[in-house]
């Protein structure tokens, strides 16, 4: 009888006997590990038995290049983890804040910055945390690295700009923040030209401190951003009166009653 045979005997009025499979070598299970991470290069658990097989058979720069591949690959795992694991504390945190219960929140959010350092549902609101505690300092840090994380972000610059504003103030600090206040403003503008309480908070920091220019640029960019809100000529007027332009502020006061007497004819015209 053949050894092909022999591998499938049945016992006399019994069913077949499988024979259990022969092990692999350690030279043809790495050929076959390395030809699985060929096709799927990801496959985690195969690229560490890999490494644990080159370093059996004194393959040891094989094994230093997948040891090191490993541990790039569960780097990559262990962040990931982490920014699920920081959203999660930040949506705990969430939810003790619509339940008033602050300290809860608080620390839920802080947890998540612990996990995960740039989580910007946590930044964001342990900045408003302080800031609410009138703690401006801690809402500074945060609010700062908040800015850094999301550059792009309007509403980030817009309240860092008010903890600036905040912090200019003798009785809060002895840091002369204006200036950072003024420029976080901008960059809000910047980002989002039709932000009207920041071109009013903007204009009244110009005003309180001698840059008529900013101040008039500012309110004229706005109204040209926001044509059809007359709280901005409004605003636009007072600047020009404040800084003594009395021509231009009539001139903006005329154009103020031509538009909206315009669209006053046009709806009655519907």
């Amino acid at each position: 009888m053949s050894e092909q045979d022999l591998s499938n005997v049945a016992e006399p009025g019994g069913a077949a006997i499988e024979q259990p499979e022969r092990l692999l070598t350690p030279d043809e299970e790495i050929a076959e590990l390395e030809k699985l991470l060929g096709a799927e290069p990801d496959d985690f658990q195969a690229r560490c038995r890999l490494g644990e097989l080159y370093f059996s058979k004194g393959r040891l720069d094989d094994a230093l290049a997948e040891v090191n591949k490993s541990i790039e690959m569960a780097e990559a795992i262990r962040a990931e983890m982490n920014r699920s694991l920081a959203m999660y504390y930040s949506n705990l945190g969430t939810i003790y804040a619509h339940k008033n219960m602050v300290e809860e929140a608080e620390a839920q959010f802080k947890k998540a910055i612990e996990v995960h350092k740039d989580d910007v549902l946590a930044l964001f609101n342990l900045g408003r945390v302080y800031a609410e505690k009138r703690q401006f300092m801690d809402a500074k840090t945060y609010y700062e690295r908040l800015v850094e994380v999301t550059p792009e972000d309007a509403i980030a610059w817009y309240n860092l700009a008010g903890v600036y504003v905040e912090l200019d103030n003798p009785s809060v600090s002895d840091y002369n923040t204006i200036d950072m206040a003024m420029q976080c403003y901008l960059r809000t503008l910047e980002l989002n030209p039709q932000h009207l309480e920041a071109s009013f908070k903007l204009t009244d920091l110009a005003l309180n401190h001698k840059k008529t220019d900013l101040a008039i640029k500012v309110m004229e960019d706005a109204v040209e951003q926001n044509p059809d809100e007359p709280l901005i000529y409004y605003n636009l007027i007072s600047t020009y009166e404040k800084c003594k332009l009395f021509e231009q502020a009539e001139q903006a006061r005329q154009k103020l009653k031509d538009r909206f007497a315009k669209r006053a004819r046009e709806a009655g015209k519907a």
